[in-house]
């Protein structure tokens, strides 16, 4: 029995009768379809997931290629957490970035280059030693004068300022070497030591080979262009 109710409005049940008993029951039937549905559908989406991921895992043991054990990947991952990790010495310091600590750190071992000899000796791009180099002049931090032998370029050195940043600075590196490495034991950094050098040795003259590869193939388009 209900309500009398305005037009559009919801109706209120004021009395139960018995002869409704169905509707209720339907009600409950009608939720628990409904409930045991979504759960077919959660756990079919979930076995989907389940699906791929097992997909996944055995196209990844089936590649030929896997990056994580890629020994250049792993290399490069090695060197950005630890450029990472060391610049929170350098940077919150003195805020300088890892173009002027690699000129500033250079300049203090070697007293005077230029910068052409300080991009070979860091391996970084004539561009970016050169920005590097502009702002620590801006900062008082080093100094250019000519050089007689080659006008073209000038020779840089640290100023005094400059030279306090590098000793000061020099003990918190070293200190961060030693906490990076004491998980080696000895025997393990002199391994260490030896294979990164023949490692790099080797780099190197991949870079030449890519080079010498390179400068074939440019002769190459030249002689077919004539």
């Amino acid at each position: 029995m209900y309500s009398s109710a305005a037009v559009g409005s919801r109706p209120k049940v004021v009395a139960w009768d018995p002869k409704f008993g169905h509707v209720s029951a339907m009600a409950r039937s009608s939720k628990a379809s409904y409930g045991n549905a979504a759960a077919g559908q959660r756990a079919s989406a979930g076995g989907g997931a389940d699906d791929a991921a097992s997909e996944a895992t055995i196209a990844s043991e089936e590649a030929p290629l896997k990056l994580e054990k890629f020994l250049p990947y792993q290399l490069n991952v090695v060197a950005s957490l630890v450029s990472l990790a060391l610049s929170r010495v350098y940077a919150r310091r003195y805020g300088i970035g890892v173009p002027e600590w690699r000129v500033l750190v250079t300049l203090g071992q070697y007293g005077v280059m230029t910068g052409k000899a300080i991009g070979a000796h860091t391996h970084m791009h004539k561009t970016k030693v050169s920005r590097a180099v502009a702002l620590m002049e801006e900062r008082k931090l080093l100094v250019r004068r000519a050089n007689r032998a080659d006008m073209r370029e000038s020779l840089l050195s640290l100023t005094a300022a400059g030279r306090t940043m590098y000793e000061e600075v020099a003990p918190h590196a070293l200190d961060f070497a030693v906490r990076l490495t004491e998980i080696l034991t000895p025997a393990d950094r002199e391994a260490f030591n030896r294979a990164l050098k023949q490692l790099t040795e080797r780099s190197a003259e991949l870079v030449a080979e890519s080079v010498n590869e390179t400068d074939a193939m440019d002769r190459e388009d030249l002689d077919l262009d004539d």
